[in-house]
């Protein structure tokens, strides 16, 4: 059976527990036996590389050095990496070697939360596979990321919150290699209640499933 380790913690305003609770039921349905922490000191343990899948779900907050060290050894040594919003593309902004390993970092949200649409560039893509363009109403991240990204869907900026923005095309989900080990990312996910939306949900299901190693 494969493993999967969820880590939670950071900013409350994601409710990370929450969301915690929803990852962890769609990778028991997929037949993981999952382990949940809610402390990084997890990320330092020994035995990090025998499971087949971390998905961090800790919005900023700050992580020790035997810790990124470890989850960043342990990817680059083939175990998935996989996660969603700012519980992953906002975390330890401090650790230029995580966000190195993610493939971006949250930037700003102009307009809190709002109506947009998520484009799919790659609809042959397993993750995307029969997923369109698609209505969101959240926040819409605009991140700085890796031009290595194979970027799966995008969304389009408007200018009505910040001018100098309008137009602008920013990667929504994209997937990528860190050493031996896959890792993907979704900016969706700022409430535990988007995974009401069918779109968003199969999408975190399928890349976690696609990071996993094996």
């Amino acid at each position: 059976m494969k493993q999967a380790l969820i880590v939670w913690g950071g900013w409350t305003g994601h409710q990370p527990q929450e969301c915690a609770e929803v990852v962890g039921r769609m990778l028991r349905e997929e037949g993981f036996e999952v382990v949940t922490e809610k402390t990084t000191e997890a990320f330092a343990d020994p035995n990090l590389h025998e499971f087949d899948l971390i998905v961090p779900i800790v919005t900023m907050s700050t992580i020790e050095k035997e810790e990124i060290e470890g989850l960043y050894k342990a990817v680059q040594d083939g175990v998935g990496f996989a996660g969603f919003h700012g519980g992953m593309g906002d975390s330890f902004r401090n650790e230029v070697k995580y966000q190195f390993m993610v493939g971006g970092q949250w930037v700003a949200h102009p307009g809190n939360i709002i109506d947009y649409v998520v484009n799919v560039t790659k609809p042959d893509d397993g993750v995307m596979e029969g997923i369109r363009d698609f209505p969101y109403r959240s926040e819409q991240y605009y991140m700085h990321v890796d031009p290595n990204n194979e970027v799966l869907a995008t969304t389009t900026f408007r200018g009505d919150h910040c001018a100098w923005i309008d137009g602008h095309v920013i990667p929504v989900v994209w997937k990528r290699r860190h050493g031996s080990g896959r890792v993907f990312y979704s900016s969706l996910g700022h409430h535990a209640v988007e995974f009401e939306v069918p779109e968003m949900a199969t999408i975190v299901r399928r890349g976690m499933l696609w990071a996993a190693r094996g």
